[in-house]
């Protein structure tokens, strides 16, 4: 199969996706390209006869159902434009000899970055100064902050994201404690940092940020028996996934003045909402709505990986995947059962 005679059903299309995808596609390698707004489901998997390689995002759905349809209809790939790959039936797609590839990492950069983004608008309340100046609100009350110098992080997770954080805010003359259930010793002597337990983490950090991945072991990590061995007035953030947090105990512990603020990133039911324009309709989830009506929660809709810099690497490295499957190369992108 030649690059020209190459088509690619590319579902959740966004106009950044285009954006993004089109000049190197152009530039390198030539794809038959159709771009589908909707997103992949049993009803627009027929969307899918008579191409290629399936691409898509992590609100498309790639179920047994899905997965023998897109066999069926001559799909020979399918190619993830993101890391995480729960949305796909590794199993089913095993059954059906249908090979599955990701982008493991866009840019670590650009979530530790979006981290303090949220760490600092927190703090120094920069959401409301911001609403209120427009409204002629010049007044200082309830917008009081503290000095990130000398403070407390608590890290949970130590991967590459979190390691650019932890130097950034070491930058700012913070503190930080680390946790991870396999430590790295050099690194710590390296960063500065301690490695400690969850519960002295717990205890003495002033921000708690989350960058683990979602394992049965760390699914509702943050609870109400973690915030309650929390300080007082403790900030959380989470750019890493929705799960990690149980949001009606986060909830609680807002309610009762124990958390301080919470900046979320992700959201545990964020698929019905998150990437989408619902600003014309009722938010009919009661749990995201009452979290948007608290003014110390900045929630952002998964934005976290979303610079130009991320989106190139995205569009590289998903065409590469694509072309490496179409000259019989090996796959080093590849998602299996037995590789998870």
């Amino acid at each position: 199969m030649t690059d020209h005679s190459c088509r690619i059903a590319f579902f959740d299309a966004k106009p950044y996706d285009r954006d993004s995808f089109n000049p190197i596609n152009e530039r390198e390698f030539h794809y038959d390209i159709r771009y589908f707004k909707g997103h992949l489901t049993p009803d627009s998997v027929p969307l899918t006869r008579g191409t290629d390689v399936a691409c898509i995002f992590v609100n498309d759905t790639a179920n047994r159902e899905v997965i023998r349809s897109l066999k069926e209809n001559g799909v020979k790939l399918l190619a993830l434009r993101c890391a995480g790959f729960n949305n796909v039936d590794l199993k089913a797609a095993e059954e059906a000899d249908l090979p599955v590839v990701r982008v493991p990492q866009y840019s670590p950069y650009a979530v530790a970055e979006h981290a303090v983004a949220l760490m600092l608008s927190l703090n120094r309340k920069i959401h409301r100064a911001y609403w209120r100046t427009r409204d002629g609100n010049f007044s200082l009350h309830g917008l009081m902050g503290f000095d990130m110098n000398g403070k407390t992080a608590g890290i949970i997770g130590t991967g590459k994201i979190a390691r650019i954080l932890i130097r950034i805010l070491k930058g700012f003359g913070m503190n930080i404690l680390a946790y991870d259930p396999y430590p790295d010793q050099r690194f710590a002597e390296e960063a500065g940092i301690t490695y400690t337990t969850l519960d002295d983490l717990y205890a003495r950090s002033d921000i708690i940020s989350l960058h683990c991945p979602l394992t049965p072991e760390t699914e509702y990590l943050i609870n109400a028996d973690s915030i309650g061995k929390m300080k007082d007035g403790v900030m959380i953030i989470n750019t890493g996934r929705g799960k990690l947090i149980n949001t009606e105990m986060l909830i609680d512990g807002l309610k009762s003045k124990k958390v301080g603020s919470a900046g979320l990133d992700v959201y545990e039911e964020e698929g019905e909402y998150f990437y989408e324009d619902k600003s014309d309709r009722i938010i009919d989830d009661d749990t995201l709505a009452r979290l948007l009506s608290f003014n110390n929660v900045i929630l952002t809709s998964h934005q976290g990986f979303f610079t130009k810099e991320a989106l190139h690497n995205i569009a590289e490295v998903t065409l590469h995947n694509i072309r490496d499957f179409l000259e019989g190369k090996p796959l080093a992108n590849r998602v299996s059962l037995q590789s998870h």
